[in-house]
């Protein structure tokens, strides 16, 4: 099927570190749902080269954001990455995607746990009123190598201003050894100690939670063994479940 594509043109940049980036891009998007990508491209050597990108922005916010990682040898990030204000790139008329409030089960405790630019998918759908209609807390968990890697913290701040105690977010570095409110470890490990449920003052229980796992495929296959294990089965449309995985790219 051949991709429809719309022209945007970027109006906002920031560079967080080392090899994050987050893009602002002017675009007539047709309405979307949070929780889903856009794929942006870039004519490349006379061939148009696109990639999905989950949006930061909730779908009532415009400009359109995403939060992107350079991939020095990757065929259009580190292109992404060196974009001005005023540069026009392709973004799909479209977006698309099913890790959505559609696919999350209403229990105690929302659950959502990120490596790296995954994080950005989280922001979007926070910003939306359904995850505090339908849950008594959420707890949003990041995974960093280091504290430059935590980013957003604006807006995080924001969501503890408007939400109270309803609303927690630990982080988690794994190659930073300090002081300060940052868990030391990978998220696997955490859960596997306990730490995590106790950072959060919550347990990870089928009565109680519904997970949503986005980032890399290694923490998603461990989480996913180790609450299989603990009797969460993922969600599907005939079956309600306990978690739901995306896997970011």
């Amino acid at each position: 099927m051949t991709e429809d594509w719309i022209e945007g043109q970027v109006v906002g940049l920031r560079h967080w570190s080392d090899n994050l980036y987050s893009l602002k891009i002017d675009a007539p998007l047709q309405s979307f749902v949070a929780g889903q990508y856009i794929k942006l491209a870039l004519d490349i050597d006379e061939k148009r080269v696109g990639r999905p990108y989950s949006l930061v922005n909730a779908p009532e916010e415009r400009p359109l954001e995403i939060y992107f990682n350079e991939v020095p040898d990757g065929p259009l990030s580190p292109r992404l990455s060196d974009l001005a204000i005023g540069d026009r790139l392709w973004v799909s008329a479209k977006a698309g995607g099913v890790f959505t409030m559609d696919n999350v089960v209403s229990r105690r405790h929302l659950w959502m746990l990120a490596t790296g630019t995954a994080l950005g998918v989280y922001l979007s759908l926070l910003k939306t009123p359904e995850p505090w209609e339908r849950f008594e807390r959420v707890i949003l968990i990041q995974g960093a190598r280091h504290s430059g890697e935590l980013t957003y913290p604006e807006t995080i701040a924001k969501l503890k201003d408007q939400f109270g105690e309803r609303f927690t977010f630990i982080s988690t570095l794994t190659r930073e050894q300090q002081p300060g409110p940052s868990l030391q470890g990978r998220i696997t490990s955490l859960l596997e100690q306990g730490a995590l449920e106790q950072a959060a003052d919550a347990k990870i229980s089928a009565k109680d939670s519904h997970l949503m796992l986005c980032g890399n495929s290694a923490m998603i296959k461990e989480v996913r063994a180790w609450l299989e294990a603990k009797g969460l089965h993922r969600h599907k449309r005939t079956e309600p479940g306990h978690y739901t995985t995306e896997q970011y790219h």
